[in-house]
């Protein structure tokens, strides 16, 4: 199998691995409070339209979509690990069977940033049933804006970190550096157009809601990043072995030239 492959492979167990984890927590944590909210939408729609006989049903109940719930994060995961693997190839081509654990961490964190921190500081998450389906769209569009923005600023700081780095800048400068440039990229996301829909849910529902998501997302990048590195540390280990018992393989089986006569 070649390198590319078998990166790819840490890739996508690392991805499953991290997918299945946060999906288990976010069904014993989370779950529970999407339960809350989909009841409230329920009877709240329930009594806006008590006068109309043809109010339809879920077409998925409660259990399917915690069964999918497992299976969409399991993919997710399986897709995350797979862009990981790829921008670790892309990035560090020349070399990419050394210094596995710490380049899967910055990487990690530079994909939750990009991925999910900086959109998440424009549009948070909000329960289901939150939002008027006529503006699926628009939010949709806003969204995907949002990490545009934050993955051309983390780009954008990872590239002039190396650069620093290479002209012989000092640590303070180059995370002063990165720490504009993410907080240029954070305000230009507050240039994008508000959440057009008003959040008719508690408060306390809604803000436990956001932080078990803010937990169950650092959950699926640092699982990712773990696994990712310590699966790149073992085939490291396992590469450095093999190496020493094919060059002595190699002299065993060099032949011996006889001694030059005098």
């Amino acid at each position: 199998m070649s390198p590319v492959m078998r990166l790819l492979g840490r890739g996508a167990v690392a991805g499953s691995a991290a997918g299945l984890l946060s999906g288990g927590f976010s069904w014993l944590l989370v779950e529970p409070l999407m339960d809350r909210a989909v009841r409230g939408e329920t009877a709240r729609e329930a009594a806006e339209h008590s006068d109309h006989a043809g109010h339809h049903a879920e077409v998925f109940s409660r259990a399917i979509q915690h069964a999918g719930l497992l299976v969409a994060t399991a993919v997710t995961g399986l897709a995350l690990g797979l862009l990981l693997a790829v921008a670790h190839l892309l990035l560090h081509r020349r070399d990419p069977g050394t210094e596995a654990w710490p380049r899967a961490t910055w990487l990690a964190a530079a994909g939750f940033t990009g991925l999910w921190l900086l959109p998440f500081v424009r549009y948070p998450s909000n329960p289901p049933g939150v939002g008027d389906p006529g503006t699926v769209g628009p939010r949709t569009q806003a969204w995907l804006g949002a990490i545009a923005i934050g993955l051309i600023g983390v780009a954008l700081a990872w590239a002039l970190h190396g650069r620093l780095a290479r002209l012989g800048h000092g640590a303070p400068a180059r995370q002063l550096c990165v720490a504009g440039v993410l907080g240029a990229a954070t305000a230009a996301l507050f240039t994008l157009p508000d959440n057009p829909d008003a959040l008719d849910v508690p408060a306390a529902l809604l803000w436990d809601f956001r932080l078990w998501s803010v937990a169950t997302a650092l959950l699926l990048w640092a699982t990712l990043g773990t696994a990712f590195g310590l699966l790149g540390e073992r085939a490291a280990r396992r590469s450095s072995r093999r190496a020493p018992r094919s060059g002595a393989a190699g002299a065993r089986t060099a032949p011996v030239e006889p001694p030059a006569r005098i």
